[in-house]
């Protein structure tokens, strides 16, 4: 079963983010708490952390998409 990674809401008033950067590509091990990518919102760039140890199996939202808040960024095989 994999998780859904969503875009987390970093503000009250965040209402979207533009995906900067990934750290990590598709079949890369990941550790929870792992930076994985960078958002901007709000003119401020976010770490995106990993909620979980696994793999990074697919990543749905590519550099420079700006999508609203808990869309599904990426998806992660936990083991």
């Amino acid at each position: 079963m994999t998780v859904e990674f969503k875009l987390p809401q970093f503000g009250m008033g965040m209402s979207e983010g533009t995906v900067v950067e990934w750290t990590k590509k598709e079949g890369d091990a990941v550790e929870a708490g792992e930076i994985i990518g960078m958002v901007e919102a709000a003119k401020a760039v976010n770490d995106l952390l990993s909620p979980v140890a696994g793999t990074l199996i697919k990543i749905l939202v590519h550099v420079d998409e700006t999508v609203p808040v808990h869309t599904v960024l990426a998806h992660i095989a936990p083991g």
